[in-house]
């Protein structure tokens, strides 16, 4: 039968990518790890990860064992904690990945604070604006933007994005302020590039009365960016309008380089989510973490 320190081994593997990080981690040598998790898959009959000789992956098998495992020790490291007398106090390594841009200028600022407040609390932390495995990844956390699908992990709303359409001030003085979706088409338009489909993302718009409908189109462009800082930086110097999170925008537009247009046609703002996996007893350091985030 499987004990808790091959599932501990196994656990930290899945979350450091190699036999070598969860040695580090847990102060064992990589041949020690790997025969823990070795013995883990024979008491269970199922290879869980393919190896090689720099990293390892998660099996079909060892996708579903690894989020309970991880449930397990997470579950293990409370009452561990608990039961020193220290209920409350986060220690350990928080592994997580987030969007670049929001990630950059609302979710660090926030983390500074946690690391000031917690000094036992570590942070591994990662950007991408890809969708991420957050079990296959070994994370403890992912901030993810939009509607979810159902799943087994739990999310947490921290926040909502809302989409402005905006441009240049000079721009803007040049060319005219549109008023409606049917006047882009004498405008510059720019476009970002998504990094799951490589096409330009649609706007989305809604007119602006009661139960209005929504509106989904991609208008001509005239540049495609894939990098949404660079977009922004782009339209604060006057190549035309875009779409984009009103927290990207936010800086020129209080500087008086961007202004927003199309106030009144604003879709609904989309939720943004802090994901992680299903536990009945969440970790200290996930608690303060969520806290942190809801705030």
């Amino acid at each position: 039968m499987a004990n808790i320190s091959a599932m501990i081994a196994f656990a930290e593997t899945v979350k450091q990518g190699s036999f070598a990080g969860a040695a580090r981690e847990l102060g064992l040598s990589s041949s020690a790890v790997a025969k823990s998790v070795a013995r883990l898959e024979q008491d269970l009959g199922l290879r869980l990860l393919h190896r090689t000789t720099r990293q390892v992956n998660l099996t079909g098998d060892g996708r579903e064992i690894s989020a309970r495992c991880r449930r397990i020790v997470d579950e293990m490291d409370a009452l561990r904690e608990e039961a020193e007398g220290v209920r409350g106090t986060p220690r350990g390594t928080l592994k997580l990945n987030m969007p670049i841009t929001y990630g950059r200028q609302v979710i660090v600022p926030k983390l500074a604070t946690l690391m000031r407040e917690y000094p036992d609390l570590h942070l591994d932390l990662s950007f991408s604006d890809r969708w991420v495995d957050l079990v296959a990844d070994g994370l403890d956390a992912v901030v993810r933007m939009g509607v979810l699908s159902d799943s087994t992990l739990v999310a947490r709303r921290i926040g909502a994005q809302h989409m402005i359409v905006c441009g240049g001030a000079d721009y803007l003085k040049q060319r005219g302020l549109p008023t409606n979706p049917d006047q882009l088409g004498t405008h510059d338009c720019l476009a970002f590039r998504l990094p799951t489909t490589g096409r330009p993302r649609p706007w989305q718009l809604r007119e602006p009365r009661k139960g209005g409908r929504e509106i989904s189109f991609t208008p001509g462009a005239r540049a495609i960016f894939d990098d949404g800082d660079a977009l922004v930086q782009a339209v604060a110097c006057g190549m035309g309008l875009i779409q984009v999170p009103d927290y990207m925008a936010e800086a020129e537009i209080r500087a008086g380089r961007m202004v927003e247009v199309l106030n009144p046609w604003r879709p609904p703002p989309l939720p943004i989510s802090l994901v992680y996996a299903t536990t009945r007893q969440i970790t200290p350091r996930m608690k303060v973490l969520i806290e942190a985030l809801l705030h």
